[in-house]
């Protein structure tokens, strides 16, 4: 008698496949907000056809904008993290807590924006090279907007109450947006074709925007259910097979 397939530990969880195109050129035409999102990222397009800006200085439009989205998510997470781990014998001061919540912070925006950091490679001609150092340098208005923008990311992730919510709440929330965060620093890898840079930044453009409209689908195509985020622990094997 053949023995039974032995059971293994964790499965890889199902992606969930999109919806046909004319459902969403229908769903695109019945909601006005759509057109908003894909009009803010179709500014760096304009930027490059109307006004001459640099592909490098679009590319790191993008590039900033999901960062310091980060950084804002991970910032409005350390008081949470500091007051449930520190202990009342501790006796941490006001200026000590100040000092680790921030070396805490500089780990994990190192770590949560890993692909952010690792996109710089193939993309160091852009991102690091001369013409956008000379762009940024000779434009205060830039640094401005730039300015503007993470303040907005900050304001946003202070008041989205993730300091209050339950725990599987939270686990839910944050890794839906970490999660399309960084799937906005994988999708940047295609500008990693040199020479095309201006007919991949519209493309991008399009691609972000996908994101921002049907987040659960980007989601659901990659990571499975987009509704049971929180399930997942990578230390629990039986939270994978859950997911099924």
């Amino acid at each position: 008698m053949a023995k039974p397939p032995e059971k293994t530990g964790a499965t890889v969880p199902r992606p969930i496949a999109p919806p046909p195109l004319s459902q969403h050129l229908r769903e695109l035409a019945s909601r006005p907000d759509t057109w908003q999102v894909l009009a803010r990222n179709l500014i760096p397009v304009v930027g490059i056809y109307g006004f001459g800006w640099s592909a490098a200085l679009a590319v790191f439009n993008y590039w900033f904008d999901g960062l310091t989205a980060i950084a804002a998510i991970v910032a409005a997470l350390i008081p949470r993290a500091l007051r449930e781990t520190q202990q009342k014998s501790d006796g941490a001061t006001w200026v000590g807590n100040v000092v680790r919540g921030a070396a805490i912070w500089i780990l994990l925006v190192g770590i949560v924006g890993l692909p952010y950091w690792i996109v710089l490679i193939p993309l160091h001609d852009l991102l690091l090279g001369d013409e956008l150092r000379r762009e940024l340098a000779h434009s205060p208005a830039l640094w401005f907007a730039f300015g503007s923008l993470a303040a907005g990311h900050f304001w946003k992730a202070f008041q989205s109450g993730y300091d209050a919510m339950p725990d599987k709440e939270l686990k839910q929330r944050v890794r839906w947006d970490v999660y399309l965060l960084i799937l906005r620093a994988m999708a940047m890898f295609v500008m990693a074709a040199h020479g095309l840079a201006f007919i991949l930044v519209p493309l991008l453009a399009l691609l972000l925007s996908y994101f921002e409209i049907w987040p659960e689908r980007a989601l659901g195509a990659v990571f499975g259910d987009p509704s049971r985020l929180y399930e997942y622990d990578p230390d629990d094997p039986a939270s994978s097979r859950r997911r099924r």
